[in-house]
């Protein structure tokens, strides 16, 4: 990543860096950019939100830090170690270190297995007596609100989504991971549902020491949870930051017309800047230069010739945009 725009990297003080990470996927119609060039990194115990519409490469960003989805290039750091060319059986060491949690939370539990074996099937993989079984599922159970006895014994099936995405956190718990990646994990759940499921993830995090990327599409839902906040479209990083600074002062147009689009209570508090409007482009065809020019109202002649490269326009807030907005009058830089 090009000038001053590195400085938002950590370094050696992160738990989890990513480098310049790119993922395609090539098929008969063409090549799939879905990630393109991103990079940032996750300090031990911050919570770094991920956020953009469908298809903005989020989830596949969060795929590729475990390997479920390989790098095309780039580097993987975790706790100190270089990850992206780990073998099949290091990785499944890692990754009893970084847990994920999905956003379907019935398909992604064994239909066939009870919820206390469930919970403990990592601690299975590497040999852990039944006594240490038990009493973990019993103990990780009741840290998720499901400690009653009846809970062990149910099939998937029998549980409402908010249960069963209760049994994946216990299940990530299990086995005492550094980091705990959630992607979209409360966007199939009942509002009501969602807000309890937020909570009790911001509350293990602060009981078990948890580092944690939370990928979203709802801008709401990301603020309540994180430190930090990087917006992604269409597979590139357009803005990183503080979360009360993004959301306070967004510097990129794409964050500010997200911002717009989220239904408030108060107009009062709502910006005033143009809508989103249009479709993203297509990933097997990403316009030239910058990739949200297509639909953005400040863009010019440089936007389609010249890709922006990641630069701080506040203190701590960086932007990929050669036009970005100011918190004095909001209009281009």
């Amino acid at each position: 990543m090009a000038g001053s725009g590195t400085a938002h990297l950590r370094g050696d003080r992160a738990l989890l860096s990513v480098r310049e990470l790119v993922v395609e996927y090539p098929g008969k119609a063409g090549t799939v950019r879905a990630v393109s060039d991103v990079s940032f990194d996750v300090l031990p115990g911050e919570t770094l939100g991920i956020v953009g519409e469908s298809g903005c490469g989020k989830s596949t960003t969060g795929r590729a830090v475990l390997r479920l989805d390989r790098p095309t290039s780039g580097r993987i750091r975790f706790d100190g170690e270089w990850i992206e060319r780990a073998g099949e059986r290091r990785m499944r060491e890692l990754r009893r270190r970084m847990q994920m949690i999905f956003q379907d939370p019935v398909a992604s539990l064994n239909p066939r297995r009870e919820v206390k074996d469930i919970v403990v099937e990592g601690l299975t993989v590497v040999g852990a007596s039944a006594a240490d079984r038990s009493a973990k599922a019993a103990d990780v159970l009741a840290k998720v609100s499901l400690s009653d006895e009846r809970f062990a014994g149910m099939l998937p099936r029998q549980l409402s989504g908010g249960q069963a995405q209760r049994v994946a956190i216990a299940r990530a718990l299990a086995v005492g991971p550094q980091l705990l990646l959630c992607d979209e994990p409360v966007s199939a759940l009942d509002v009501s549902v969602q807000a309890q499921i937020l909570n009790l993830i911001s509350a293990l995090k602060a009981e078990y020491d948890l580092t944690v990327v939370f990928i979203a599409h709802d801008l709401g839902v990301v603020r309540t949870i994180s430190d930090k906040v990087m917006v992604m479209y269409l597979g590139k990083l357009c803005e990183f930051g503080e979360a009360e600074e993004v959301y306070d002062a967004p510097a990129h147009p794409y964050t500010r017309a997200l911002l717009d689009s989220v239904p408030l209570t108060d107009p009062d508090e709502r910006f005033t800047g143009p809508a989103l409007d249009g479709d993203m482009p297509s990933p097997l065809s990403p316009p030239s230069g910058c990739r949200f020019r297509t639909r953005c109202p400040l863009a010019r002649d440089r936007c389609a010739a010249e890709e922006p490269q990641v630069r701080e326009v506040r203190e701590g807030q960086y932007v990929a945009c050669h036009y970005p907005l100011t918190e004095a009058n909001e209009q281009p830089a």
